[in-house]
């Protein structure tokens, strides 16, 4: 790393929507201050995976103000070329029965209620990793310092303070047992007046600031696994989808009302790139079947009668997985003492905060939304960075992530507690809820099996080269089993071994009967270990800078 961020202003780690969205802001209305932007990733966009269906609004309100003429913009005309003018929404009963339930939807907007958010037609449906790459370049050329490869693995706090000091990088160049390397470099500390935290959903740095900072949540964090191909199919099956339709789908394979299986989430197909179509499925982390496997229920989506006639005989040619927070407006972090979202001079953003909003089933637009909030706070608190998260915080409560978040506080936690067929039904009374107390997701796992059969077609080996993932081979694992004697004798023999199933990537194996993150090289950094593990026995750490998956297109 050069001279130039050793010591900033304004740290944002994270070069996704929100980080991203912070730069811009704040070089548009303050451009004399200095922002440096970090990224793990060895380019824009690499880490960056989602639906992905953006409403306009708080995009359009950040660019309008940092670059007018946008629109004009061979980059916008890419990456916005596609807007949502058909929607359907869909139950699918078995195999091969599917009912647009759109109508349902439009009733209940009509009426108020909940899920009447669920709508999309006029939203964006775009590449997040190129858009990410788009709103890099803008940060840069506002003069935003934009650096890729930068894995951060601890934040320094100033407790008397209340006040963070700095970061520290990654130390590169340990051998496997952890023994220096002759190209050892020990990772930097950067000093900055200002953090922010924006690494996307469940990160690593906004959980050591959270523990270390001692912020708390009402409720525990809930997330999602999603899974996601882009498939290259004919032109007559794109333009039988159509570039203008997004399809969301509850129901088989995850959810069969009475008879099972009960889990949370759906299936999800947006139009790609020309002749590509996106198909993905995203499940709730409170699953309880011990011997399931995300990219089963992914396989069986799409030999769906209504989803196979589009993507039948194409070729997958990108593919991933990542977690969604889903613990909404209780489980956003915040300090004990003044409500604060995050502490003193430390600020969190987007995904890393939760916000997502689970009736729309979407959080990138409130992630932009929150940039621009965390930008305008740091503008206003300069001289005092110190009052920079409490501002930040009125200006959320003041924008509409506020009042997203709030409207949709109930949704998850109901059906944490009573299941989709009881759950859903009673989440139409929102706010009349109290708030359910619910357990961690890893603390839902039991004995009971998924009703599907294994699907023999699906290859996690390909599904990983699809990822372009890589990891210097030879680094430090960064995937840690705390302790092996829990695999041995308990997880084994109750649930045996669900990490080796679950895991998208397969870096876990038995190996001379232990269990072992036997293949740290393959990982999608999803995370899914460290939160579904029913022992809660697999901790994540940043590996070396640079790795992990490599998405261009999703």
């Amino acid at each position: 790393m050069g001279s130039d961020c050793n010591r900033v202003s304004v740290l944002i780690v994270g070069a996704g929507p929100a980080g991203l969205a912070t730069a811009i802001q704040l070089k548009t209305i303050r451009p004399q201050i200095d922002v440096c932007v970090i990224e793990k990733s060895s380019d824009l966009g690499n880490h960056n995976l989602s639906g992905a269906v953006l409403e306009a609004e708080p995009l359009h309100t950040l660019l309008d103000s940092a670059v007018p003429d946008w629109r004009d913009s061979d980059a916008a005309k890419d990456v916005l070329a596609k807007k949502v003018s058909k929607d359907n929404v869909m139950f699918f009963l078995g195999r091969k029965l599917s009912f647009n339930i759109f109508v349902v939807i439009k009733l209940a907007k009509m009426f108020g209620l909940g899920f009447g958010q669920m709508m999309h037609v006029g939203d964006y449906s775009v590449s997040i990793s190129k858009l990410t790459k788009w709103m890099g370049q803008l940060a840069k050329d506002l003069g935003a310092e934009v650096l890729t490869g930068f894995a951060v693995e601890d934040i320094i706090l100033d407790e008397s303070a209340n006040m963070a000091t700095a970061v520290k990088l990654v130390d590169q160049g340990l051998d496997k047992e952890g023994n220096k390397q002759p190209n050892f470099v020990e990772g930097e500390i950067i000093n900055a007046d200002f953090v922010v935290l924006a690494e996307g959903c469940d990160g690593l740095l906004t959980e050591r600031f959270v523990e270390k900072a001692n912020l708390q949540r009402q409720s525990p964090p809930l997330y999602s696994v999603g899974v996601k191909e882009l498939i290259k199919v004919t032109s007559e099956q794109y333009e039988k989808f159509g570039d203008g339709r997004v399809v969301h789908a509850m129901g088989y394979p995850i959810w069969t009302p009475v008879i099972g299986p009960g889990m949370f989430g759906g299936g999800i197909i947006y139009p790609g790139e020309k002749d590509h179509i996106a198909v993905g499925m995203i499940v709730g982390a409170d699953w309880k079947y011990c011997d399931f496997n995300p990219q089963d229920a992914l396989t069986n989506f799409k030999n769906h009668s209504f989803v196979k006639k589009f993507i039948d005989g194409g070729t997958v040619v990108e593919a991933g997985a990542k977690m969604i927070p889903e613990g909404g407006y209780y489980a956003i972090p915040r300090n004990p003492a003044t409500s604060s979202i995050g502490k003193g001079n430390v600020m969190i953003l987007g995904d890393s905060a939760g916000f997502v909003n689970m009736l729309k089933i979407k959080g990138l637009h409130n992630a932009i939304d929150s940039g621009i909030q965390a930008a305008k706070a740091i503008a206003e608190t300069f001289d005092r960075p110190e009052q920079a998260a409490s501002k930040y915080t009125n200006l959320i409560e003041q924008s509409n992530v506020a009042r997203e978040m709030t409207s949709a506080m109930n949704f998850r936690q109901t059906i944490a507690k009573f299941g989709p067929l009881q759950g859903m039904p009673l989440s139409v009374f929102g706010g009349l809820l109290p708030k359910f107390k619910v357990e961690n997701d890893h603390e839902a796992m039991t004995t009971a099996r998924y009703r599907y059969k294994k699907n023999h077609e699906f290859d996690k080996d390909t599904f990983t080269a699809m990822a372009a993932t890589e990891h210097r081979e030879e680094q430090l694992s960064h995937l840690t089993i705390l302790d092996p004697d829990i695999c041995k004798t308990r997880c084994t023999p109750a649930f045996k071994s669900p990490c080796i199933t679950f895991c998208p990537a397969g870096v876990y194996e038995t190996v001379h009967e232990e269990v072992k993150p036997a293949n740290p090289s393959n990982c999608l950094h999803c995370k899914t270990c460290q939160r579904k593990c029913p022992f809660d026995n697999i901790r994540w750490t940043a590996p070396e800078g640079t790795g992990g998956p490599h998405y261009r297109r999703m």
